[in-house]
């Protein structure tokens, strides 16, 4: 009987003006749990009794690679980084911008997703869509399984630079998660936002340096080439995929790394801004 007691009384619901931000740190360990449910939740719906869901994480980034490589390797005739096989360069390319554009894609409608879930229960709401960027990740696996391949194929080894590859890939997902939020939180209160994600994905595609290297850009202009973050992650990725044949341009990685940082700002408190509207205009 006292022990019933005790854990009733260990049970407290404390309702205090300000407690859910000056708390809200902490709240987000305690829902670790629920951030790995969403994001097993999110995968098995995506991969589940399905076959174009694997099929596409596979078919994608090769029709990619190899449009790429005819048009930008072949008719154009722009050079590859070093020795490295153009479809090679391109594929290290490809690699960090389908993990920034699907995570992107993914938490963009997150939120409006889990309608019934926000209306229900407090918790972080930040955790929707970080936990959505999980099916990104696996999306990423599938792909760097296909460069190994892709690399054997042309007997080509990467050298000691690929040991920071996971520094990049932490990198990759911040460049996402910084726009992702923004654009997640816009799009609860303005819902013609989830169009500008498409647009984004397209012209990003283009304008960053995923199917060419970031070195036949002239260099009085690659510092504010740099101001695209997504073109320091790439640049990272390839350094570490090529085993140096690509060479990193320092001026402009720390530009990039200050942009993310920025975005991640912007992002974050744009969305713990809004987030207690949520549940009403949703």
């Amino acid at each position: 009987m006292d022990e019933k007691v005790s854990s009733e009384r260990s049970l407290v619901l404390v309702l205090e003006p300000g407690r859910a931000d000056s708390h809200y740190w902490r709240d987000l360990w305690s829902y670790r749990e629920l951030f790995a449910i969403l994001a097993w939740r999110d995968v098995a719906v995506r991969y589940k009794q399905t076959v174009i869901g694997i099929a596409w994480a596979v078919v994608r980034p090769l029709l990619t690679m190899v449009v790429f490589t005819i048009v930008f390797g072949r008719l154009a005739g722009l050079p590859s980084e070093g020795s490295a096989p153009y479809a090679i360069m391109v594929f290290a390319g490809l690699l960090p911008w389908f993990l920034f554009s699907s995570i992107l894609g993914e938490a963009s409608n997150s939120l409006i997703g889990n309608a019934n879930l926000i209306g229900k229960v407090y918790f972080p709401r930040i955790i929707i869509p970080v936990a959505s960027a999980a099916v990104a990740l696996v999306d990423f696996a599938i792909n760097l399984v296909i460069l190994i391949i892709l690399m054997a194929w042309y007997g080509y080894a990467p050298g000691w630079q690929i040991l920071a590859l996971p520094f990049f890939v932490a990198l990759a997902v911040l460049v996402s998660l910084g726009p992702a939020l923004l654009i997640t939180a816009l799009n609860v209160k303005y819902r013609d936002f989830r169009y500008i994600v498409p647009f984004i994905v397209q012209l990003g595609l283009y304008v960053s340096p995923v199917g060419f290297s970031s070195a036949v850009v002239p260099a009085a202009w690659r510092f504010w080439y740099s101001l695209n973050p997504v073109v320091g992650v790439i640049d990272g990725f390839r350094w570490c995929i090529l085993g140096g044949e690509s060479t990193l341009y320092w001026p402009g990685f720390l530009v990039s790394l200050g942009v993310v940082a920025a975005f991640l700002w912007w992002g974050f408190v744009y969305f713990r801004r809004t987030e207690k509207s949520f549940a009403d205009l949703i």
